[in-house]
């Protein structure tokens, strides 16, 4: 039976201030907070409470028969903690349907499993307890920052036990081959890989209200026509995009959700179904191996990172970065460590692009890819005087490799001694509470026959 895999991402930009060269070594703080809640406000506003709400009520409205993933940075959870918590309460209730699969990703939503693995398996692994402590469930699928793969960052991911990994049905990388299939990594079978079919998804998230478009107007028994048109033994229909697509690229004035809530009717007339991306890797075997010897991504034309690592700008500013990850990696300063997330956040290096788009490039504050570049190593200059200031620049890998085992055993060591102390408190608490017995066993008085024996002896004598 055909089914269709609906997948929306949640991650939200952390807006950087202005920070002039001579800010460097005496503001530590690179956040404009204002632009952020005012961001998040209004998406939520605009884009996720209309959208998630939405979802639920097809949930809902087709008895359980509607089925959706999300993949939500850790970036993106912080700020709608912070700043629109109703966001989280729909979430919740979402989840509470049991027809939503939450997927794991890189916390910052950034770059890291193209430059360090030991940064990219932490920040899986943080956002991953992260989604299981406010969903209740650890993720089996995983999904990278913009879909970003290639056969090492599968083989990777494969290691860390997730099943299934979401990617770009790229045709370079496809050929002649169909997305619509279930495919799996080539260093690693055991990872399997759903692709998203590009076209399907950016008439939804791209082109639905784009009067020029020759399909517009689109309604939904059109839309599922297409892949009801598909040939047969094209199964798997991967269809993803931000959910933000919902209510700000697509406005509601659209009748974008109209358009999505009339789809599961529209499919179960066809008899297609909806399925979560563990069920789909779950229940089909891989029809073949995928080989990515470079890494794809889900943006641009080329679908590939050159908008993030295209120019000698980006490359400068990812690899000053990356440069201290090991050192970042050491720290247990929390203020250090959230600064690394918001650094990493892709973002930051999309600014800097001088590609020229098809699709206008929102750069924030910055006029130029140049300004962009110069405010973000302006802020890195003095992020790396603060972890140079922790560990030195003067040590070098092994000696950090060196000091890493000896916190690792100092760790091992306290944990063990806490374990020590535990037992000698519980110890002192069974003594403590058996003093008080063998006092009050000392102090009871003698029966009556002791004491008439006693009389007895006293009268003999």
């Amino acid at each position: 039976m055909r089914t269709i895999c609906l997948y929306f991402e949640i991650h939200q930009i952390i807006h950087l201030k202005r920070y002039r060269f001579f800010d460097i070594g005496t503001d530590h703080y690179y956040y404009d907070d204002y632009a952020n809640e005012t961001s998040i406000s209004d998406v939520a506003e605009h884009s996720y409470i209309p959208a998630l709400s939405a979802l639920i009520d097809m949930v809902k409205n087709s008895g359980g028969a509607f089925k959706v993933a999300l993949s939500i940075s850790g970036v993106a959870l912080e700020q709608l903690e912070m700043y629109a918590p109703y966001v989280i309460d729909l979430l919740h209730q979402l989840n509470d349907t049991g027809c939503c699969e939450f997927l794991a990703e890189p916390y910052s939503h950034g770059l890291s499993s193209l430059a360090n693995e030991d940064c990219f398996r932490e920040e899986v692994l943080r956002q991953s307890a992260k989604m299981k402590q406010m969903f209740g469930k650890a993720p089996k699928v995983f999904r990278n920052s913009s879909l970003i793969y290639n056969d090492e960052i599968g083989a990777v991911v494969a290691d860390m036990g997730f099943k299934g990994m979401l990617t770009e049905g790229a045709k370079h990388i496809l050929g002649w081959k169909s997305p619509h299939y279930v495919y799996h990594c080539n260093m690693n079978p055991n990872l399997k890989l759903l692709l998203r079919d590009f076209k399907l998804s950016d008439d939804i998230s791209l082109r639905f209200s784009n009067s020029d478009w020759s399909e517009y107007p689109l309604f939904a028994d059109k839309y599922i026509s297409w892949i009801d048109s598909l040939p047969q033994e094209e199964q798997v229909i991967n269809i993803f995009m931000e959910l933000c697509a919902l209510g700000k690229y697509q406005p509601l004035s659209s009748n974008i959700l109209e358009f999505l809530k009339a789809l599961p009717a529209c499919a179960k007339e066809k008899g297609i179904t909806f399925s979560t991306p563990t069920e789909i890797v779950t229940k089909l075997k891989s029809v073949s191996q995928l080989d990515v010897p470079y890494p794809l991504s889900w943006v641009d034309e080329e679908r590939d990172t050159s908008c993030w690592l295209g120019n000698v700008m980006q490359r400068e500013a990812f690899n000053k970065l990356y440069s201290v990850a090991e050192r970042v990696h050491l720290c247990d300063d929390r203020r250090i460590k959230q600064d690394w997330d918001y650094l990493q956040a892709s973002n930051n290096f999309r600014f800097m692009t001088t590609k020229s788009s098809s699709i206008s490039l929102y750069r924030g504050i910055y006029e130029s890819p140049y300004d962009a570049f110069t405010n973000y190593m302006n802020i890195l200059g003095d992020f790396i005087k603060r972890v140079d200031s922790l560990y030195p620049v003067d040590i070098d890998n092994e000696e950090l490799n060196a000091l890493l085992t000896t916190i690792k055993n100092q760790g091992d060591e306290i944990e063990e001694l806490n374990k020590e102390l535990e037992e000698a408190r519980a110890k002192l608490g069974k003594i403590a509470a058996e003093k008080p017995a063998k006092k009050t066993a000392a102090k009871k008085p003698a029966s009556k026959t002791t004491t008439a024996k006693k009389t007895t002896k006293k009268a003999e004598a």
